[in-house]
């Protein structure tokens, strides 16, 4: 994702006046590399929705992939569970392994990259593993999947003058709207930019 703002900023920079209507493509893997960045952030790449890699009983989730499919986003990811009760550092109960899809809609937020109506297109068969799965799927992963596309790029421009010789600062940017086309999430958005 960071690669392709670079690029908005480059071009947006040739054509520095106060607001200027730009199209910013994000691939999947933009958007799975966020996904790993901001919730599946634990040192062996997983969320824990009960326990910790230490725990004998525990549910986490794992690998989420990204892709598109008509106009949603879909995230697929792998869960592991040990239902049951803890004893002597063993797990007594049951061994669950599903597979997981849960598909959102893109969402201009101003300055913010969003999701909203999530809905889960692939669920476990296990009433307990899904009665912690239906939250995460459906509000949790959508809302850490958000990012604010302004905070990005202001981060990105803070070493331009390192890196271009010029300091280009971000003025504005909103988010006008957001459709998946293709193999890219497209962001219709206006910003603003100054070079020094």
């Amino acid at each position: 994702m960071r690669r392709l703002l670079t690029a908005l900023v480059v071009l947006a920079s040739l054509f520095a006046t106060p607001a200027r209507a730009t199209e910013v493509g994000i691939s999947a893997q933009a958007l799975e590399r966020t996904l790993k960045t901001q919730l599946f952030n634990a040192a062996d790449g997983r969320y824990y929705l009960r326990g910790d890699r230490g725990s004998a009983c525990y549910v986490y989730a794992e690998n989420p992939r990204v892709g598109f499919e008509q106009d949603r986003v879909v995230v697929h990811i792998h869960t592991r569970a040990r239902l049951g009760t803890s004893l002597r550092g063993t797990c007594l109960g049951v061994s669950i392994t599903r597979d997981v899809d849960v598909s959102v809609l893109p969402d201009a937020e101003g300055e913010t990259i969003g999701f909203r109506d999530a809905r889960i297109d692939h669920l476990s068969d296990s009433r307990e593993l899904n009665f912690l799965l239906v939250p995460f799927l459906s509000r949790q992963l959508p809302q850490q999947m958000k990012v604010n596309a302004a905070d990005l790029m202001r981060q990105l421009l803070s070493r331009s003058a390192e890196t271009t010789g010029y300091a280009i600062t971000l003025t504005s940017l909103k988010i006008h709207s957001m459709i998946v086309q293709g193999a890219l999430l497209v962001l219709d958005v206006d910003t603003g930019l100054s070079v020094h």
